[in-house]
């Protein structure tokens, strides 16, 4: 968490885009043409796949359209996106092709959708993982008498090597010194089962010198020498009775040790050969979207002016004149008020939230003249409102729309009624039938889901329904369109139409489903929808079949209904709880779990299970749909953490602790394990009896692994992770969101100057000038103290940053290693 006492920069990661479609896949003539293939595309960082689309039926141009966003929890080289084709006649998927981005090139692409050529899948291009190197330079006298050199090589350890086949590899190094006519090789011993082999091997390599040598207490490696010779050292896993797999590289000119008798330093491990290739086949091309974060976060202490200032914006009068406020107009042409959402996260976790919404929301209905296009706009109101929604109405979407979306999914009716559109066979009265009753299901969902709305949106709809009247008090509907403008338009609807964006499915719908949930969409907007009652909402569809098919509903029962959903949502009253609460899914799918040997006789092993997280219970099953073999209540729950790599040879291990033995699970990759640990560790944070101590290792063969205690029992060794209060909704980490205001501010510091200028410019000549028209200034004395407030603050930060900088780790260290040098 961001409130611990930490010294170092936190480097903290994160991926968000979308894979778009394909073009012309496979060569572009011959047998291997992918006509009758479906094909997916996979995210992995280095070697480990971390995303997976949904696979596509046959095509050579497919379309996968899905997002996709996660932390990104180590250091990784490469970012990959690579297209494959799933034929039922082959063991193995097949790879088509792939587009590598090095991640010092994904600054290059941030934010904007690319066309990229598919490379072939080659092993050798992309590897992962750092090696401990130690040279160093021995003065030996020979038999004879001569002096000559010898190069010292110790390979010290290795780490974050991949997996082989979802397993630790077995891996091993070769050390060779290379130059004109030589290449004296040495190998390492096997280390079995480790991704952080520890080898502590040591290799001398005799160093020629020149005839004119003669010896010198102090020497010097000559010139002539020095240039031409290299230390390689490559890693392996080895393959047993198969071939040995290659696992990346580095090399390091002897010439180093010119000026550092000892050299000792980390290196990143390299393709092999630089990943060099002839010029391929045309495999088609992939359209992606990639933006990359990177927010180097500060000890907290550095950001508390910034964090103060943001605080203060929902007090600030007027609110236009807030730092929050300015953020938002300075980066509008830009980010289009992308920069909004760490300040409704910072605000969230502050409580402050509320206040601020309900300022930026008057001052928007003062500037709108007609009841009917109440917050129908892209604003900073809207947009904050929006965000807001998407935060903590999360499980609200999950518990209302999650039941009725899994049985439109999997029922799979068709439900075309465009006549355009209509396939041969197809029966348009029956279609129309199918598509009423999976709107009647989702309509109903909603409008009996009033309980279960957060309390915060509860009070903001109310403070829009309140803001709404006083601006229109003539309309005795605009009350009502305040809040239906949010909660159906940019809410409800919106997840109906892409519920993988909500986390409310895991993949993008094929085509027909999507169209489904289409037309689902447009008539639960208009259901909802309280624009004007005066006028009959048939008129708002363009299309005669929307028309036709809106007239199944009895528009007066469906108002009725509506009216008493957002009376309910936004009203003064506070709702009582019914003690009893609707069990939903949080998180589910397949893992490997550790037997917890509760015989005394049997093989304490992995297998694979179906993991199932809801908001009551944690359970697994031996398959998808199966009865659960394991049931453990959330209440039970006492920590959730990581599992060291050692306990079990394994990676990606989290452990829950409850109270019985504790749960060993091993996940499918790094974001994944993230993933379950994020949502067990939210369901269950305010348990009572959560651990403060935890063991990081296994109990095994009498002793915990970790800290050598005998007793099973024994309190843990390690602190567990910070969990914040019990009545704080959100896991927020308040000084990466600082980070992240301030980066905006800085990426738009001349757009900061010019609303300086337009300030100081109206308050000269008083009335609007051209230049302000890009800026809401409404006090232009209060927006100047603010912005000036604003620069001493951010140059102040700016200046930490650069002093930490200035004390980052060397180059060679195991934060910080060198970008080891290949062929």
């Amino acid at each position: 968490m961001a409130e611990e006492d930490d010294t170092k920069i936190r480097i903290l990661q994160s991926l968000r885009g979308k894979i778009c479609e394909a073009k012309n896949l496979g060569p572009s003539s011959g047998p291997n043409r992918l006509r009758d293939l479906c094909t997916f595309c996979t995210i992995s960082l280095d070697q480990e796949e971390v995303y997976r689309t949904k696979v596509c039926e046959k095509s050579v141009s497919p379309f996968y359209s899905e997002d996709f966003y996660f932390e990104i929890p180590r250091p990784f080289q490469c970012l990959s996106f690579c297209v494959y084709a799933k034929s039922m006649f082959q063991i193995r998927d097949l790879p088509v092709g792939k587009v590598a981005i090095r991640k010092e090139d994904l600054y290059k692409y941030c934010g904007k959708e690319n066309w990229f050529h598919l490379q072939p899948v080659d092993p050798h291009s992309e590897v992962q993982g750092k090696v401990h190197l130690e040279m160093k330079l021995n003065e030996l006298i020979t038999e004879n008498g001569s002096v000559c050199q010898q190069l010292v090589v110790q390979i010290i350890a290795c780490q974050g090597l991949p997996l082989i086949s979802g397993q630790n590899c077995d891996p091993y190094a070769t050390v060779a010194l290379v130059g004109p006519a030589r290449s004296d090789q040495k190998k390492t011993k096997v280390k079995k089962k480790t991704s952080d082999p520890q080898f502590e091997e040591t290799f001398h390599f005799e160093v020629t010198r020149s005839s004119s040598y003669k010896g010198r207490s102090h020497f010097q490696v000559e010139e002539e020498d020095i240039e031409k010779l290299e230390i390689k050292v490559e890693l392996w896993n080895n393959g047993n009775l198969a071939q040995d797999v290659f696992l990346g590289e580095t090399r390091v000119s002897v010439k180093i040790l010119r000026n550092d008798h000892v050299h000792k330093a980390w290196y990143l491990l390299q393709p092999k050969g630089n990943g060099t290739k002839s010029k391929p086949d045309d495999l088609g091309s992939l359209r992606l979207k990639v933006t990359y974060t990177e927010d180097n976060v500060l000890p907290s202490a550095c950001y508390t002016a910034l964090r103060n200032l943001m605080l203060k914006s929902p007090d600030v009068k007027p609110i236009s004149a807030s730092a929050a406020h300015v953020l938002g107009d300075i980066c509008r042409e830009n980010l289009g008020y992308e920069a909004l959402l760490p300040v409704v996260r910072l605000l969230l976790h502050q409580n402050k939230l509320l206040p601020f919404l309900t300022a930026v929301a008057a001052l928007e209905l003062e500037n709108t003249q007609e009841a009917n296009t109440i917050f129908r706009g892209n604003s900073l109101a809207t947009r904050c409102i929006d965000d807001m929604m998407k935060i903590v109405g999360r499980s609200y979407l999950t518990v209302t729309l999650k039941p009725v979306l899994n049985e439109i999914f999997e029922s799979n009716k068709t439900c075309e009624i465009d006549p355009v559109k209509l396939k041969e066979g197809d029966n348009v009265e029956v279609n129309k039938e199918n598509l009423q009753g999976y709107v009647q299901k989702v309509f109903t969902s909603i409008t009996q889901s009033s309980s279960s709305c957060p309390p915060l949106m509860c009070d903001v709809f109310r403070s829009l329904r309140q803001l709404a009247s006083k601006r229109f008090p003539a309309d005795p509907h605009v009350q009502y369109s305040a809040v239906s403008s949010f909660v159906f338009l940019r809410f409800f609807a919106v997840a109906v139409l892409s519920p993988h964006t909500f986390q409310l499915r895991s993949h993008h719908p094929d085509p027909e489903i999507s169209r489904t949930l289409t037309l689902i969409s447009k008539t639960i907007q208009s259901l909802g929808s309280w624009g004007s009652l005066s006028k009959n909402k048939l008129s708002s569809f363009k299309e005669t079949f929307m028309y036709d098919f809106f007239k199944l509903f009895q528009e007066d029962e469906c108002i009725e209904k509506v009216k008493k959903f957002l009376d309910e949502i936004s009203s003064n009253v506070s709702k009582e709880s019914s003690g009893v609460e609707d069990s939903f899914v949080l998180k589910e799918g397949e893992v490997h779990k550790r037997a917890q040997g509760r015989k005394r006789i049997g093989k304490k092993n992995f297998k694979k299970r179906w993991l199932r997280v809801t908001n009551q219970e944690l359970s697994y099953h031996k398959q998808k749909g199966k009865e659960a073999l394991c049931v453990i209540p959330v209440k039970n729950i006492l920590g959730v953490e990581k599992l060291e790599e050692s306990a079990f040879n394994r990676k990606n291990m989290f452990q829950v602790i409850h109270s019985e033995k504790p749960l060993y699970v091993q996940a499918g990759n790094c974001v994944e394990t993230n993933s379950w640990i994020e949502v067990l560790s939210q369901v269950s944070r305010c348990n009572p009896g959560r651990l403060s101590t935890f063991h990081p290792s296994a109990y095994v063969s009498g002793s915990w692994l970790c800290c050598k205690e005998p007793c099973e029992n024994a309190p843990g060794c390690k602190p567990c992770t910070a969990t914040v209060l019990a009545n704080i909704q959100l896991d927020i980490d308040c000084d990466r969101e600082t980070e992240r205001i301030f980066s905006f501010f800085s990426t738009n510091r001349s757009r900061l100057q010019k609303m300086e200028d337009a300030c100081a410019g109206m308050s000269v000549y008083l009335g609007q000038q051209e230049e302000c028209s890009a800026f809401t200034i409404q006090d232009p004395k209060e927006t100047f103290r603010t912005i000036k407030e604003l620069g001493e603050v951010l140059d102040d930060l700016q200046a930490h940053h650069d002093l930490k900088g200035a004390l980052t780790d060397e180059p060679g260290t195991i934060a910080n290693p060198i970008v080891g040098k290949t062929a």
